[in-house]
């Protein structure tokens, strides 16, 4: 089949298709654009996500060491409650040692120590055990302790004197 084809058709088919053509590379550039703006966002969440992660593993560096400081104070902790616990007990026993010496009284012998005893019938006691006999304790002279053979002191009095030579 032959088509006779006018010139005036001829026109308007080269408009048309030049008509397409300029549609195309409208189309064509929209889509050019919107490739570039993919292709930026994507460049842009991947700058993203890389500095994300850059500072993530900063992050956990950081709590890492924080970690390792948080460790080593509770061990510190551990080390000191332990220290507390020592030196409470300690307390304790040196405090019931002072209760148990407040009352505590020394026996001299011609105003030099001779012993400790925790009351005053102790000493006595054991002055007797060196023939000292357990009447005649009373009221002290006032005579100089290094001139009395036996004399029983307050501990606390015989410990501030001087050099221990307390009345």
């Amino acid at each position: 089949m032959i088509r006779i084809v006018t010139c005036a058709r001829l026109a308007a088919l080269q408009q048309d298709a030049e008509g397409a053509r300029e549609r195309a590379r409208e189309i064509q550039g929209a889509a050019d654009r919107a490739y570039a703006g993919h292709l930026r966002t994507a460049w842009n969440l991947t700058a993203d996500a890389e500095a994300a992660e850059r500072a993530a593993e900063a992050e956990r560096a950081d709590a890492e060491i924080a970690r390792e400081i948080l460790e080593r104070t509770e061990a510190q902790l551990a080390d000191a409650r332990a220290s507390v616990t020592e030196q409470a007990a300690r307390i304790n026993a040196l405090t019931r040692d002072l209760n148990a010496f407040a009352g505590a009284v020394v026996l001299l012998n011609y105003g030099k120590l001779h012993s400790v005893h925790p009351d005053r019938p102790a000493a006595e006691r054991h002055a007797a055990s060196f023939g000292v006999g357990l009447q005649g304790w009373g009221p002290t002279r006032d005579l100089p302790a290094a001139e009395v053979d036996w004399r029983i002191s307050p501990l606390s009095k015989w410990a501030v004197a001087d050099g221990g030579d307390a009345a």
